[in-house]
């Protein structure tokens, strides 16, 4: 609600030029991209902006725009570097720098430190720098961040920034306070209505069909729609646990030793059906028992006191012990079906409990859970098989060893993928959908680079894993003209009508803003059309499962008495709206209204805070851009790396 609002417009870079307050550097590392909190200071180069002597230089944002974009194009494979740029991704990197430096000072000035033991502790927590055993492993961080370029006193400064930041920053971003005149202006901003008349200007083709010259035009200018965006050839290994089938037949010997290992598990066991009642307080529980033994039903005794009586079925002692207490559970066991126990002190409170029914859990013999143990024996013994074959083609990925010689020594078989998209699909059959077990594949050799080292990636459901590697990158191809003609005039055809609605609704526009009124307009330029009223609320705006209806929005931020036009939402020409009626609203007499926005509001406020904070901090510590600079950074980014 806040943002919408507030009218926050979001990038197609999406998060990538947000400013996040808080980005927390195990996700980077884990996905990755260790680049994107690389020193700010600690690069030579030219500084675009400074906080306390700190600088963010030229060279830092230039090599994590590249690191940023090749993590955008995993979902926007036609991104480059241009429509990064021109999205404010580079102010967003800036952004992000600038505020943690002034953070960082801040936070000093204060006084705070972050010891270098937490600093280890938060790297060796992040997910990325594992080895085999699930621990930290030295020698796997050391080689991943030499990938990316990084020391490892780079990378333990940037620890200690953004945990500097987490210092500072959650406190204000748990924040769920509303001021209750806050609260009301938003209310009644919500219940605002306006009122007005539309018109649909449609888009209908007119004119001759384009001639040969005007379709070869079109294409050339719009090339970029006709065109298959980048593909890859990924070739790739199977381990899966049908390849270690014949090592994972459990013998009869251990099939003995699992049975025996767990006897308990096998054995008869007694089980015990009871109701149970948790009072806090001795006394009550002393009376709930004296009016049970005086004929009333326990769940009804409970219910008249206000408390709730709960039955567990077929639980053996250990499971009551766990519910109860091991003494309680003690007592329930010793004790014939029927029987009214406590109360009894329980691990909170006093319990009261009924045994309603006793009964003989059957064990099972050898025999009997064969079955289950060779299944669980089979699916340990394929996860360690797999496991072991993991670690060795591991080790020899990290003697940079290649797929061929990996699969070779561990009698693999080399796959290759056709040349597909991001998302797995393959342009050259499109009827064909992706085949959904290979999208980890397909997502690790679009994260490669030429010359990367193959990696492990899960597949399927059992346990299973791929080797990985990047085969060779088809770039982005034009269909050629011949091959694309009917959509080419298709298009044309489109935009012509578009073209023409949005000139008609232009001139409609202009008659009603110079005081014609707006079914006079319509009828002026020869458009049969209708026009309709339009009344709605501004809490109307996001009524479609949050998001923003354009018209509504538009409606919304007019002034009384004027004309507008907007595209309509389905493509189908452009609306004339205009807006006749302003009725502002007021919440005061509707404290539910009030309450509700103020929860809403109190979900989201703290985010608000936060950044109005960082925005403080960053001004009170002299922070400075250095706009000259920047905009040299941006035209040597585009210029001269446009699409890397």
């Amino acid at each position: 609600m806040l943002s919408s609002l507030r009218g926050i417009i979001h990038s197609k870079v999406g998060m990538i030029v947000t400013f996040g307050i808080l980005i927390v550097i195990a996700i980077a590392f884990a996905a990755g991209d260790v680049t994107g909190f690389s020193s700010a200071g600690g690069i030579l180069g030219h500084p675009l902006a400074s906080v306390d002597g700190e600088k963010v230089t030229a060279d830092d944002v230039r090599r994590r725009a590249q690191d940023e974009l090749r993590s955008a194009r995993q979902q926007q494979p036609d991104l480059d570097m241009a429509g990064f740029v021109q999205a404010g991704g580079v102010e967003g990197l800036i952004t992000r720098s600038l505020t943690g430096l002034a953070l960082e000072t801040f936070g000093e000035e204060q006084g705070m430190r972050v010891s270098r033991a937490l600093i280890g502790s938060e790297l060796k927590a992040i997910p990325a720098f594992a080895g085999a055993t699930g621990q930290f492993d030295q020698q796997a961080y050391l080689r991943l961040i030499a990938q990316r370029g990084m020391t490892d006193a780079q990378v333990q400064r940037e620890i200690a920034r953004e945990t500097m930041s987490r210092f500072l920053i959650v406190p204000t971003v748990g924040a769920t306070q509303v001021p209750q005149q806050l609260a009301l202006r938003y209310a009644s901003l919500l219940l605002e209505r306006r009122g007005g008349q539309a018109a649909l200007i449609p888009a209908a083709p007119a004119g001759p069909a384009p001639t040969d010259a005007q379709v070869q035009d079109w294409y050339k200018r719009n090339v970029a729609r006709y065109t298959t965006p980048e593909r890859r050839v990924i070739r790739y290994a199977l381990v899966t646990p049908q390849q270690v089938a014949a090592q994972t037949a459990p013998s009869d010997a251990e099939i003995q030793q699992a049975y025996n290992a767990d006897k308990a598990k096998y054995a008869a066991k007694p089980l015990r059906d009871v109701t149970l009642v948790t009072v806090l307080d001795q006394k009550a529980a002393q009376a709930l028992t004296d009016e049970v033994k005086a004929g009333t039903a326990l769940a009804a005794a409970a219910r008249a006191a206000g408390l709730e009586a709960r039955t567990v079925t077929a639980a053996d002692r250990a499971t009551l012990a766990t519910q109860t207490a091991p003494a309680v559970a003690a007592t329930l066991f010793a004790a014939p079906q029927g029987t009214l126990v406590g109360p009894l002190r329980g691990s909170i409170g006093f319990v009261v409990a009924r045994v309603e029914k006793v009964t003989q859990q059957p064990g099972k013999t050898l025999a009997e859970a064969r079955a289950e143990i060779v299944a669980a024996l089979t699916k340990q013994k394929g996860a360690d098989a797999i496991g072991k074959i993991r670690d060795a083609v591991e080790d020899a990925l990290a003697d940079n060893a290649n797929i061929n010689e990996v699969a070779r020594d561990q009698k693999l078989t080399v796959q290759a993928t056709p040349a597909v998209l991001s998302s797995g699909a393959n342009p050259d059959q499109p009827g064909t959908q992706p085949d959904a077990v290979l999208a980890p594949i397909v997502a690790a050799g679009f994260a490669a680079e030429d010359g990367d080292t193959p990696t492990t990636v899960a597949y399927g459901q059992d346990g299973g894993f791929a080797i990985a590697a990047l085969d060779r990158i088809v770039p982005a191809t034009p269909v050629p003209l011949a091959q694309a003609r009917a959509q080419v005039v298709a298009d044309l055809t489109a935009d012509r009508a578009r073209r023409a609605a949005r000139a008609a609704a232009d001139a409609i526009v202009a008659k009603v803003n110079a005081g014609a009124p707006l079914a006079t307009a319509v009828a002026q330029a020869g458009i049969k059309a209708p026009v309709e009223r339009v009344e709605a609320t501004r809490a109307q705006i996001t009524a479609n499962q949050g998001q923003v209806n354009p018209v509504l929005a538009m409606m919304f931020g007019m002034k009384q008495g004027t004309a507008r036009a907007i595209q309509a939402p389905d493509g189908r020409g452009w609306l004339v709206l205009r807006v006749d009626t302003v009725v502002p609203g007021d919440a005061t007499g509707q404290p539910a209204v009030i309450q509700a926005t103020r929860t809403d509001l109190g979900r989201s406020i703290g985010g608000e805070y936060a950044q109005q904070f960082a925005n403080a901090v960053a001004a009170a510590q002299g922070a400075k851009r250095y706009p000259d600079a920047i905009a040299q950074l941006k035209k040597d980014l585009v210029g001269g790396d446009a699409g890397q």
